[in-house]
């Protein structure tokens, strides 16, 4: 069997680390063509020397320059090296791989995930931001080259593993009802603060929030887990993987974290997928599908958990959960504007400019401001989003006043 041509982007972030994880346990499977991230120099280059990559971007070129001095201190000087964001899009298309992880975190990952969709590759979708922002028109996009997608997320995931097995093969047409489907059922942990006082969310820190019970991921992810943004926008996400309506779709907390999804159908089977919360069980289905392999997980011990927990969610503790669900129904522009805001939002918490209750007011005065925005194309979504970062960057001054008085 010939091996998988892979192409990583955001190699060095979990998501990436993770897929190296699964990939060192089967290198009979696959190949890593080419590796991609901003501008971690120190881990990519160790990466470099183990998975001896064709091609390497780093989107910035002075970490790039530093990547290819320190390979050729070491005599590598068969890898090729090179920066900035159409380098990024080039390597996402390449001829030499047929498997593309996507895996850039944030709205920047729209573009070279879209050039892999339109390359026709398969495609690991762990960057939700490209649906959220660019919904129908990535959809189209990936019907039109007959891109083969598999989603990373773990509740996308465990969807996709629940539903019959001719719906799999048809992400973002799926006829779930036709199949006996009545519902989704996403679940979340509730993040850091589920049980702490309302009151006192005005004064965590970006430490507490990125203090996740149960997952170990980047810092920008684990602040949204503790907003359930990151929630709100798997549901957005959901929303056009499985070509559902924002009614179809039921946020359940459950705080252990080893149920990551369900599909409840008509006839009262609720189809459940478990395991222990490790990304590199989602990594290895979908890169092996249709296929089992390894990931280097333990298996789930049922006699080591305690108990599972269900609870529905209470949206004055997220209000950022509620706002996400509302904007799926309102449309694009107001999903293309919630991602944008949060994304300057949550950076200005990480670097304790603005209250962690802050995020919510950024985001809901950006959504208000744009809702009405028409969004036609990919080039549209390019420019509200430019919009709203500018003006999200505009309100951060009047949040950094309040917390300091």
């Amino acid at each position: 069997m010939l091996k998988r041509q892979l192409c990583i982007l955001g190699s060095t972030g979990s998501i990436g680390s993770s897929t190296l994880d699964v990939v060192r346990l089967h290198p009979d499977k696959f190949q890593v063509i080419s590796l991609a991230a901003h501008a971690s120099v120190d881990i990519i280059f160790k990466q470099c020397l183990e998975f001896k990559p064709q091609q390497v971007v780093l989107v910035s070129s002075e970490h790039a320059e530093l990547l290819l001095q320190k390979l050729e201190h070491v005599n590598v000087n068969d890898i090729k090296v090179l920066s900035g964001e159409q380098a990024l899009i080039e390597l996402a298309q390449c001829k030499s791989t047929d498997t593309v992880m996507a895996a850039i975190v944030g709205a920047a990952g729209l573009l070279p995930t879209l050039a892999a969709v339109n390359a026709g590759k398969r495609v690991l979708l762990a960057n939700k931001e490209a649906l959220v922002t660019s919904g129908a028109i990535f959809m189209a996009a990936v019907k039109a080259s007959g891109a083969e997608l598999l989603p990373i997320d773990s509740e996308h995931n465990a969807i996709f593993q629940c539903l019959p097995s001719h719906q799999q093969g048809n992400l973002g047409q799926c006829q779930l009802r036709a199949s006996g489907i009545s519902k989704i059922l996403l679940t979340g942990s509730g993040g850091p603060f589920r049980t702490m006082a309302i009151e006192q969310l005005e004064s965590v820190t970006p430490a507490q929030a990125c203090a996740h019970p149960n997952w170990d991921m980047g810092r920008k992810i684990s602040v949204d887990s503790a907003t359930m943004m990151n929630k709100g926008l798997e549901f957005i996400e959901a929303k056009w993987l499985f070509n559902v309506e924002a009614e179809d779709i039921q946020v359940v907390l459950h705080p252990q974290s080893i149920i990551h999804s369900m599909v409840q159908y008509k006839d009262g089977s609720v189809i459940a997928q478990m395991g222990n919360p490790d990304m590199r069980t989602p990594i290895a289905h979908a890169l092996s599908f249709p296929e089992r392999i390894e990931s280097g997980v333990a298996p789930l011990d049922f006699f080591q958990i305690a108990s599972f927990e269900f609870q529905a969610v209470d949206f004055a503790r997220y209000p950022n959960l509620k706002l996400a669900i509302d904007a799926c129904q309102q449309g694009q522009a107001a999903c293309t504007a919630l991602n944008a805001a949060n994304e300057i939002a949550v950076a200005a918490f990480l670097d304790e400019e603005i209250k962690f209750t802050d995020i919510f007011k950024i985001n809901e005065t950006s959504v208000k401001k744009f809702v009405s925005e028409q969004v036609g194309n990919i080039n549209e979504v390019i420019a509200l989003d430019k919009q709203v970062r500018i003006f999200a960057q505009t309100l951060l001054a009047d949040f950094e006043v309040s917390k300091c008085q």
